[in-house]
């Protein structure tokens, strides 16, 4: 199947949405944010359903008792281990590393910092579907870059239409989606909240992430915006501040995965993570599938990203 013909199918598929979408009622059609809307004391429909919206109260397997714990086993390459059809690993008894390729899931806050702890939490949202498939098959593409692959999620996070972005990014997105998830993601946006009465009342920090979102959407459309352009977007610079409702949560604090087996992230930046696992030989996690495109790194300061893990190695440019 062609690019052409696989967007001529996603369009179609858009056309017949939007005919349905049409008919439901106003207050209907819109799901995002409205506890922001509230928190502003507005009165508003409620509004599209975030994106993702994985954050701290969702990293509930932190364990604290572990801190400063390191396994005696010597330390394995995970790559070593058997390789699962969605780019994961079949776990074995051991401790285990993974410099692996990750991915800035918030845009508009500041990037992983010193001293900064991380916890698991699996991706939640609207979208979650959709970004745990383009990092899942990016896997089975190492041609695209790692910049594209931010990119599209970057749109995904700020609801740009795929369709209106440049042939490159495209391409990209036919290759890692499936038409009904391309389907789903090209419909409307709502730039009312970056801006106006709403905006206005919302708190700081919301107001820069909306900000961001708003100017990846038009950056994103915009031919000849290059990748440092949308990053210095994205990911802020300086010093970042305590974020509201952050945690003191130290470097390298393990969280105990459901599936059995422990994990940490200790992010160099918000494109590569070293992913650390320990498998007990007596626990219940050998067998297991450790499936990085279902583990977000969160930080315990709510100022900075939210980090996506992949099965891609990192390999410094």
């Amino acid at each position: 199947m062609t690019l052409r013909t696989v967007w001529i199918k996603v369009l179609a598929s858009v056309s017949v949405s939007m005919l349905a979408w049409g008919a439901v009622p106003a207050d209907a059609q819109f799901g995002m944010l409205g506890d922001l809307a509230k928190r502003a004391g507005v009165s508003m429909p409620s509004l599209r359903k975030e994106p993702i919206t994985t954050s701290l109260p969702d990293a509930r397997w932190g364990d604290p008792s572990q801190d400063g714990f390191v396994p005696r086993e010597p330390k394995r390459n995970l790559a070593e281990l058997q390789r699962t059809p969605n780019g994961g690993f079949v776990l074995q008894p051991g401790y285990y590393s993974f410099h692996d390729q990750s991915y800035c899931l918030h845009a508009g806050t500041h990037g992983p910092g010193n001293g900064d702890g991380y916890l698991y939490a699996p991706p939640l949202g609207a979208a979650k579907d959709a970004v745990i498939t383009i990092v899942r098959n990016s896997v089975q593409h190492p041609e695209i870059d790692q910049h594209t692959i931010q990119a599209l999620l970057w749109a995904i996070l700020s609801r740009a239409k795929l369709e209106d972005m440049s042939n490159e990014h495209r391409a990209a997105a036919a290759q890692l989606l499936t038409p009904r998830q391309l389907a789903g993601l090209n419909r409307g946006v709502l730039d009312m909240l970056s801006s106006g009465p709403i905006a206005d009342n919302l708190p700081a920090e919301v107001r820069a992430v909306l900000r961001a979102e708003a100017d990846l959407r038009q950056m994103l459309t915009t031919p000849g915006t290059s990748y440092s352009e949308l990053e210095r977007v994205a990911v802020l610079a300086g010093m970042a501040p305590v974020g509201a409702g952050s945690r003191d949560v130290p470097t390298g604090r393990w969280s105990h995965h459901p599936d059995g087996y422990w994990v940490r992230y200790l992010p160099s930046s918000y494109t590569n993570t070293v992913v650390e696992i320990w498998v007990p030989a007596d626990g219940p996690g050998a067998g297991k599938e450790f499936d990085p495109a279902t583990h977000i790194a969160v930080p315990g300061n709510t100022a900075r990203q939210r980090l996506i893990q992949s099965g891609r190695a990192y390999r410094a440019s």
